[in-house]
């Protein structure tokens, strides 16, 4: 049955699943978790008492599991409360499809609802399976590791944040004694016992095979390789990517390509944040009522269940600090038709992971500092491996503000548009096509048809914006949206919308990134986590790319969207377009869709977002580099590293004459300082030599005039007597004598010698040695007990 073996591999279990901790806002889901491993455990065990095969052993497992959650969560249709039935069974899947839309639903940490426990506890429950039938049944303790650390993946997953080194501790803990415990069992099949020094006549000879000291050693093993790996990560600095090499290599024009998360699957975790934390802030010298957009992602492919992007590419010549930036494609008006605007943005320094810059499109210039490229096609702007948080940095831009007759001119589509815009799978459902063409049947241009589908989707009373929705995964998910629930947040809004622009012959992809957010009163603007936003992008020849808002506005929709001036309907021909954007407010209401009365409320007049002489706000120019914390940071690290001998070499002398509170103690610091001596100055020490015969080693090597000779043998005679005769000798002078022939080894080692005694002392390595096997050695107290408890036990 190999008890112990799978008692650790529960424990292992266990202590890893709390890994998912930062996942949760309570711990509820940890009982019924513990529950899940307790039944799998004993299931492996019963398994294994009668010897069945190993897909026996799963298939009881998996049953024991599902009787176990029918237990905990459809006891009122399971057969005697746990015996599966067709209706609990179905029970389960549809409050696990619950579950599932719930974690979408949520920001972490999620709240434990029934659904969210289901998953939590069966998943725990398949990783027990595993670990289970891995490590005891087919005696791989080692493989073990993977589905444990599946637990320790999930996290990192649904979080931007790190989980900290605490919670891999107790799952790097539970592994380790898994890797024990199944070594200890192993060595007790290799024969006949092996008895040790505590082994007396009086116990059985039946006694398994001792492997305490095995286990010490594996244990030592592994708690060094654990406290290595939370401890030096911690100390190193990170490394400047800019030291090394190049992506392709060469002569540096390597091309790199760089995949980033789906900007989509964090993108409902942010509109529900609690929080609603400031992302960002900027000025921009944008004097339309609200600016554009912070556009940061362009998913341009759409693959039959969702939008997603190509990779993004950029080589070293596509670095954009202070340089011109590609023309933005397809865009061709003349220059009076483009507004330019500067924002200057600050990114706070608590975001994480922000590897793609938010820039009003389409950008022309960006000034920052460090390694950020730009992909010609889509002019995202990106870095392969840093972070836009704490950083601050300029963007000039243009806005374009096409005439109607523009709008509506019909030319040809370049074949590079047309092949990576306009496909739509076969698999798209025949009532979806025919819902486009019937949408835009009356519509003559491109432009037409697209203001069409626009109106259609923010048609009051049409269509309900509500965060509570799934976010759409499949086709069918859209479709759904289309013609089912009608319910939804910006994400089915822009796929939809994009998806049926391809449809009626429009190049559509959907941007992500931030809607414009809320003004300050000091005439900065402030974008939060809920500000995060999704939107049809439409391309028009000779225009290029503009935006589309099919989501809705206002207290029914997302508060800070805005719908572009140059989609409405009540436009004249003839009239020029502004590129700025609109929507109607309601009573009390900025543009921004937030109420303008009460404390905080905006002026109508804009500040001068440019002006460095008026009051401070967050991206005053006196903050804008601010200082240099990460390397100063790593500087502090490496003179703190640098330091650390010299601090042990002088804390361990500190401690050597701190104990001499007798004779015999005072003649020890000093022969001690000696051998510290001969350790530092490189010179021979025989820890089984005597007094005498390790003074003669230290004269041979380093000759001694005569005062110096004279202190040695004083040094000589106080530790001869401290050792073996009944009375110490006085220990009066043998601190300064120890001093003395320090100083005549450091005067004979030269000026270098003297430096590395004095910086890097080699008696510091045996120091920290000294500490650490004291630290271990509760290994060997805790064997001995154990020991000790069977010797009495079977006495």
């Amino acid at each position: 049955m190999r008890i112990r073996l799978t008692i650790a591999a529960c424990a292992a279990t266990l202590l890893a699943s709390v890994a998912l901790y930062p996942l949760f806002k309570t711990a509820g889901w940890f009982g019924s978790g513990l529950g899940a491993v307790l039944t799998v455990g004993g299931a492996g065990a019963l398994t294994r008492r009668f010897r069945l095969p190993v897909p026996v052993c799963l298939l009881i497992a998996a049953i024991a599991l599902l009787c176990y959650l029918n237990v905990l969560f459809a006891s009122g249709d399971a057969l005697l409360g746990v015996v599966p039935t067709p209706g609990s069974v179905s029970y389960l899947a549809d409050l696990a499809r619950d579950g599932w839309q719930d974690s979408f639903r949520y920001a972490p940490p999620v709240p434990v609802l029934p659904g969210v426990e289901l998953l939590s506890t069966g998943g725990i429950g398949l990783i027990a399976i595993l670990v289970d039938l891995l490590a005891v049944r087919l005696r791989r303790a080692a493989p073990a590791g993977l589905p444990l650390l599946a637990m320790y993946a999930l996290p990192s997953r649904f979080r931007q944040e790190s989980a900290g080194w605490l919670l891999f501790l107790p799952g790097a803990a539970g592994y380790l004694a898994l890797l024990v415990a199944d070594a200890r069992d192993r060595l007790s099949g290799w024969g006949r016992p092996v008895f040790t020094r505590y082994w007396s006549g009086e116990a059985s000879r039946d006694d398994r095979p001792d492997s305490s000291p095995l286990s010490v050693t594996g244990r030592r093993i592994g708690l060094t390789a654990v406290a290595l790996a939370v401890v030096v990560p911690l100390a190193v600095p990170d490394i400047d990517p800019h030291w090394l090499p190049e992506a392709g290599g060469g002569a540096g024009n390597g091309l790199t390509t760089v995949t980033t998360p789906d900007p989509l699957v964090s993108l409902k975790r942010q509109l529900v944040r609690a929080d609603d934390a400031v992302v960002l802030t900027y000025r921009t010298s944008d004097d339309g009522s609200s600016p554009d957009y912070l556009r940061m992602y362009s998913l341009d492919r759409f693959d039959g269940d969702g939008w997603t992007y190509s990779a993004i590419h950029g080589d070293k010549n596509a670095r954009v600090d202070g340089k011109t930036l590609p023309s933005a494609p397809g865009l061709e008006l003349d220059a009076s038709l483009l507004h330019p605007v500067t924002t200057r943005i600050y990114v706070d320094s608590h975001v994480r992971g922000m590897t793609v810059l938010p820039t009003p499109y389409p950008p022309t210039k960006v000034s920052i500092k460090g390694d950020w490229r730009v992909d010609a096609s889509t002019l995202m702007i990106f870095s392969p491996h840093e972070s836009a948080g704490g950083r601050a940095y300029t963007v000039s831009s243009v806005r374009p503000a096409p005439t109607y007759q523009q709008l509506e001119a019909v030319a040809p589509l370049p074949a590079e548009v047309v092949s990576r815009y306009l496909p739509v799978p076969a698999t798209v459902p025949a009532d979806v096509a025919a819902l486009a063409r019937r949408l835009t049947t009356t519509a003559s241009t491109p432009y037409e048809r697209a203001v069409k589908l626009q109106q259609w989707f923010t048609k009051p009373g049409n269509f309900t914006y509500s965060l509570d929705a799934p976010s759409p995964r499949n086709v069918g998910a859209l479709r759904d949206f289309l013609f089912g629930s009608k319910t939804g947040y910006c994400e089915q809004f822009a796929a939809s919308m994009a998806l049926l622009a391809r449809i009626v012959g429009i190049p559509a992809r959907v941007a992500m990134g931030y809607t414009a957010g809320e003004r300050r009163a000091d005439g900065s603007w402030a974008v939060r986590t809920k500000d995060t936003h999704a939107w049809p992008e439409l391309y028009f020849s000779g225009i290029g790319w503009l935006r589309f808002e099919p989501t809705p506005t206002g207290g029914t929709g997302q508060g800070s969207a805005t719908v572009p001036e140059y989609t409405s309907p009540q436009l004249l021909p003839g009239a020029p377009v502004a590129g700025s954007t609109s929507r109607l407010p309601s009573a009390g209401e900025t543009p921004g869709g937030r109420s303008a009365t009460g404390p905080g409320s905006v002026p109508h007049r804009r500040a001068d977002p440019m002006d460095r002489s008026g009051s401070a706000g967050p991206l005053a120019p006196t903050h804008r580099d601010g200082l240099p914390v990460g390397p100063l940071l790593a500087l502090l690290a490496v003179v703190l590293l640098a330091a650390l001998p010299a601090a042990l070499h002088r804390l361990a002398r500190v401690r050597r004459w701190a104990r001499g509170s007798t004779e015999a103690d005072v003649a020890h610091a000093a022969w001690d300082e000696l051998r510290v001596a001969a350790a530092d100055f490189g010179l021979p020490w025989r820890a089984g030599d005597s007094p005498r015969a390790a003074a003669r080693r230290l004269i041979e090597a380093r000759p001694l005039d005569e005062p110096t000779a004279e202190a040695l043998a004083r040094l000589v005679r106080a530790e001869e007597l401290a050792r073996y005769a009944p009375a110490p000798g006085p220990g009066t002078g043998l601190r300064g004598d120890a001093f003395s022939v320090r100083a005549a080894f450091a005067a004979a080692a030269g000026r270098r010698g003297r430096w590395r005694a004095r910086v890097l002392p080699s008696s510091s390595a045996v120091f920290l040695r000294g500490v650490g096997g004291r630290a271990l050695d509760v290994f060997d107290r805790i064997d001995s007990l154990a020991l000790r408890r069977r010797r009495h036990s079977a006495g």
